[in-house]
């Protein structure tokens, strides 16, 4: 009986963080769009990632907001942001620091390492397709370990750790694709289109006058990490939990991909199924339901899986797309 009664309680005091955080969440959602107008579903996806824990590639044309959407989660979450604008000739200490060597007035000689613009706790790579491999991958253990190493020394990130990397489709000559081990540590691949006529007026109007909204502060780095404890807490049923493992799996060359395998050339691995978890609970803190369901996994299913999969010659001769299979591949579960 005793059991029983602590199990209340604890539920009880789930069910009592979740809708302090999810109203939390919601008002740093507002703040954000009285900054960023016509982009709703690119901000809810970027603040699922964010409270997933992950990293996110924005992808979209110049103009679009991308780096005043990045600026104003780190002002509306209460983050240390700091931005890079990646180059040709960056080079990977330019973001992660490097080690100096240091004269006392006594003579006595000694290294002192200096901090990169790495060690924030919102980093946008801005154009990271721009920078050199050797500079590319110096992101990668910082994104997937949060932590750095210089000179075989340690050196820990500041908790909670993000980074939002920006990319242009439009304009590739002298660019670096990313390598596909560094593409699966972003949870999510988000597309930033143009806004609708009515957004774009607002902004007409919002953006060229004298006094511009700004953005305001509603969380903090702690209420943010306690937030993605209580993501990582959330009950998820086992249809969502079928049906997040049936996709992900469908998405592979071979046979639970029926007729679409022969299209596919390699899929999404177990940590596509993992970022789907985070990714689903995230989104239902976010809309103030205490568990994931099926349509979560359907909604977030193309962000997720689409710059962890790639289709054949053949397939693209015929003018197949990655999100055409992918809707193919939920029609089957939805």
């Amino acid at each position: 009986m005793a059991g029983a009664d602590s199990v209340e309680k604890l539920e009880d005091v789930i069910v009592r963080s979740a809708e302090q955080v999810a109203s939390e969440v919601r008002a740093a959602k507002e703040a954000i769009s009285t900054v960023i107008f016509g982009q709703d579903r690119v901000v809810e996806n970027t603040l699922v990632t964010i409270l997933s824990g992950g990293h996110a590639l924005l992808i979209g044309v110049p103009g679009l907001a991308k780096t005043k959407l990045v600026e104003t989660l780190g002002v509306t979450l209460g983050l240390d942001a700091k931005r890079v604008q990646f180059t040709p000739d960056l080079m990977p200490s330019d973001i992660l620091g490097a080690e100096v060597l240091d004269e006392t007035a006594a003579g006595k000689r000694s290294f002192r390492f200096i901090a990169g613009p790495v060690f924030a706790q919102l980093l946008m790579a801005d154009e990271i397709n721009r920078a050199s491999p050797r500079t590319q991958s110096a992101l990668l253990q910082a994104m997937q370990e949060q932590h750095i190493t210089v000179a075989g020394a340690r050196h820990d990130l500041p908790k909670p750790f993000h980074v939002l990397a920006t990319q242009n489709p439009l304009e590739q000559e002298g660019t670096y694709p990313l390598p596909e081990a560094q593409l699966d540590r972003f949870l999510m691949e988000i597309d930033v289109d143009y806004p609708d006529r009515d957004a774009e007026r607002r902004i007409l109007f919002d953006t060229t006058g004298a006094e511009q909204a700004a953005p305001r502060a509603t969380m903090s780095g702690e209420t943010l990490l306690a937030a993605q404890r209580l993501v990582r807490r959330l009950p998820v049923g086992d249809s969502v939990v079928e049906a997040i493992l049936s996709l992900v799996r469908s998405a592979r060359p071979g046979p639970d991909a029926g007729d679409l395998g022969k299209l596919i050339v390699w899929g999404p691995g177990p940590r596509a199924s993992q970022s789907l978890m985070m990714a689903v609970r995230a989104r239902a803190l976010l809309d103030g339901r205490l568990a994931p369901s099926i349509d979560d996994v359907l909604d977030l299913a193309e962000p997720i899986l689409k710059h962890r999969m790639a289709l054949t010659f053949s397939a693209r001769a015929e003018g197949r797309t990655i999100p055409d299979v992918i809707q193919k591949l939920k029609s089957r579960i939805g």
